[in-house]
């Protein structure tokens, strides 16, 4: 059976490698090392199918180094062992471990040495990011690259230079510019997604030639990279929250359609309750609340129903005035705290230790005039209220109270009655 068409246009040398110009370009690092003939363990990071694996062989063929394929998923000891092996009878070896985030403490603690002495040179791809998915041991001892995501043209010349490789289609097949463009929208940057619709396309086409019509039969759906445990999923979320930040409704709803095709509601819902009281919070705290009814409302619908309520209240977190006021209040305290800490005043205790000087709780009138934080820090302020319409109506009242100067001798405010 003939081998897929990505799997025989992988390229052989760098020069065949789409894309990544900052890596394998003329002043690309990964170029000037294969020029030097040197090589480092390192990590290859980035979206899939976008040449992770392809740069780390095409690098191992340019310096006419053997290597050994690993998957981290799939392998176990004995064949790390066999490699470990072949590393000593040739002095080093180069190792491409595909899914390298998902390489497990036992495989790890095996690798670890052979790495540290070079016997082993690991090339790692992961769509993960390295700086949080990547054991730490790993990490510094490895070089990380990011592989950035193929834009259409990167798609397009794939394309045409699939058409006409000899390991691709040989010229044996033509390609209206409008099917090649389809394809290259459709496919999020993935060329191997790309040639497989290239592929079937052309098998399926008449008179060996490909047109837009040929290619809509395979591209109903857009190729998503957005998955729950990936790390695409989590740059989505906060796409999402920084659109409505940036009041940008459209793209708001359009990060909001992506997040929705993962079916993933809780995630959806528990970051509207944050985008609520984090970027609306003071300005509009009915609308913030409100994330709660929302909420229930999309729990008892599901998808594609909840999508309506959703949509509904994103619009309105965007095209609300924003205000960070009340959030930064909050962690302003929160970190003061990691610092500082001081003894509260006697008085608030549940049980104060001087009977005479106890907390009346009658006397209403006073309750505003009574010092509550310690004295080293009375005068300190972690609210800063901005002027949005219900915030200009709170800082009325806040620069009213400072005005009262507070106390801690409650003996004799008790007593100016």
């Amino acid at each position: 059976m003939k081998q897929p068409l990505a799997y025989r246009l992988k390229p052989k040398c760098l020069n065949d490698v789409i894309g990544q110009k900052h890596l394998v370009g003329e002043n690309g690092i990964i170029r000037k090392l294969a020029d030097k003939h040197s090589i480092f363990s390192m990590i290859f990071y980035g979206p899939p199918g976008i040449g992770k694996t392809s740069i780390a062989i095409a690098y191992a063929n340019e310096l006419k180094l053997p290597y050994r394929m690993f998957n981290a998923v799939k392998g176990n000891k004995k064949d790390l062992e066999i490699l470990f092996e072949e590393a000593k009878l040739s002095g080093s070896l180069i190792v491409i471990v595909d899914e390298v985030h998902r390489l497990n403490k036992d495989k790890q603690d095996l690798l670890l040495p052979h790495i540290e002495d070079g016997s082993i040179i690991m090339l790692g791809a992961t769509t993960a990011n390295p700086y949080f998915a990547i054991n730490p041991a790993i990490r510094s001892r490895t070089h990380l690259f990011e592989l950035k995501p193929l834009g259409t043209e990167d798609i397009i010349e794939a394309i045409n230079k699939a058409i006409k490789s000899p390991d691709g289609l040989n010229n044996e097949y033509t390609i209206d510019d409008d099917a090649s463009l389809k394809i290259a929208n459709t496919v999020n940057g993935d060329i191997r997604f790309a040639l497989n619709i290239l592929e079937i396309a052309a098998r399926t086409s008449d008179n060996n030639h490909i047109t837009l019509d040929d290619v809509m039969n395979y591209t109903h759906f857009i190729n998503q990279r957005s998955f729950k445990d990936d790390d695409e999923y989590y740059n989505l979320l906060s796409a999402f929250q920084k659109s409505i930040r940036g009041s940008d409704v459209n793209a708001a709803l359009y990060y909001l359609a992506m997040l929705a095709k993962t079916d993933d509601l809780e995630s959806i819902l528990r970051r509207m309750l944050v985008i609520g009281y984090e970027e609306v919070g003071l300005a509009n705290p009915a609308l913030a609340a409100r994330g709660i009814s929302v909420a229930d409302t999309a729990r008892q619908l599901g998808f594609p129903e909840a999508l309506g309520p959703i949509s509904v209240h994103v619009i309105d977190l965007c095209l609300a005035p924003k205000s960070k006021a009340g959030y930064d209040a909050g962690h302003n305290a929160f970190d003061f705290v990691d610092k500082h800490t001081y003894d509260m005043p006697d008085y608030l205790n549940f049980t104060p230790v001087n009977p005479e000087v106890r907390y009346d709780y009658s006397r209403y009138d006073c309750f505003h005039k009574i010092q509550y934080l310690p004295t080293p820090i009375k005068d300190i302020e972690f609210v800063n209220l901005g002027n949005s319409q219900y915030e200009t109506m709170l800082k009325k009242n806040y620069d009213e109270l400072k005005k009262t100067s507070r106390t801690t001798d409650l003996k004799k405010l008790y007593q100016n009655k």
